[in-house]
C-alpha cells in the first residue's frame, strides 16, 4: 500500500448566500457491514488507505459528474467509515426528512470531536462515536427534479460495492461477508456557516481520534 492523503479539503468553498434553510447541506456518516476495517491501516494520527480505500475516495470526488446541483466538501475515509458533506443545490423539498429519506439522524458535533445525539430510526447507535450499481436518476431528470440525498448516497455504496467486488476478483482484496457497507447511513442538516466550519474540523481531526472512535473495533477505552 503506498501513502495518499485521506482526507480531502475543500475549505475553499465559503457557500455565500447559500439558503441553509432548505435542508441542502448534510454531514454524512456510512459504515462498513459489521465495522470491518477493509478501507484503511491506522498509522500514528493517520490513516494508510488500502487500495479500496482509494476506490472510495475517487468514487466520492466523482458524485458531481454524476449528479448535476450535487457539490462535494470535506471528505475522510477511515479503516471502517467514511465522513463528508454533501451539497444540494436543489433538493425538490423544503423538507429535510424528504430530501434525507432513507437516513439515520444524529446530531453533529457540539464541539469538536465531542459529538452528541442520537439515531432517529434503525439500530442504536452510540452517540459519542458519531461522526457512518447504475445511476439512479438520469442527469437530466436529476437537473429538473432535484437530488435527493438518500439517492446521492445510494448511488455512491452501489458503485464502490461494484467496484469493491472486481477488486476481490481481479486484484486480490479482502472479501466482505454478505453487503459492504450498512444498510443505513447516518445524517445531519447543516444549518449554518458555523456548523459546516466546526464539522469540517471534526473530519479534518477523524483520523487522529481512531484509538478512541466508537467505530474502532478495537477502542482504547479508560
Amino acid at each position: 500500500m503506498m501513502p495518499g492523503p485521506v482526507v480531502r479539503r475543500r475549505r475553499s468553498l465559503r457557500l455565500k448566500g447559500y439558503d441553509y434553510g432548505q435542508a441542502g447541506a448534510y454531514f454524512v456518516t456510512i459504515c462498513t457491514q459489521d465495522r470491518i476495517c477493509l478501507l484503511g491501516e491506522p498509522i500514528d494520527a493517520s490513516v494508510r488507505l488500502t487500495d479500496a480505500g482509494r476506490m472510495v475516495m475517487a468514487m466520492w470526488d466523482g458524485l458531481p459528474g454524476r449528479f448535476p446541483g450535487v457539490e462535494v466538501d470535506v471528505f475522510v475515509v477511515m479503516p471502517n467509515h467514511v465522513h463528508g458533506i454533501v451539497l444540494l443545490a436543489d433538493t425538490g423539498s423544503s423538507d429535510p426528512a424528504a430530501a434525507a429519506s432513507g437516513a439515520t439522524t444524529r446530531v453533529a458535533p457540539t464541539e469538536v470531536g465531542l459529538p452528541v445525539g442520537a439515531p432517529l430510526v434503525g439500530a442504536q447507535f452510540a452517540a459519542r462515536g458519531l461522526p457512518v450499481g447504475a445511476p439512479l436518476m438520469g442527469a437530466q431528470f436529476a437537473a429538473r427534479m432535484g437530488v435527493r440525498l438518500g439517492e446521492v448516497v445510494g448511488a455512491f455504496k452501489s458503485a464502490t460495492t461494484v467496484e469493491y467486488i472486481r477488486g476481490v476478483k481481479e486484484r486480490g482484496w479482502v472479501a466482505f461477508r454478505g453487503r459492504l457497507w450498512q444498510r443505513n447511513y447516518y445524517e445531519h442538516v447543516v444549518r449554518d456557516e458555523p456548523a459546516l466550519d466546526r464539522i469540517r474540523h471534526y473530519i479534518e481531526d477523524n483520523p487522529a481520534r481512531w484509538d478512541v472512535d466508537d467505530e474502532n473495533p478495537h477502542k482504547v477505552t479508560a
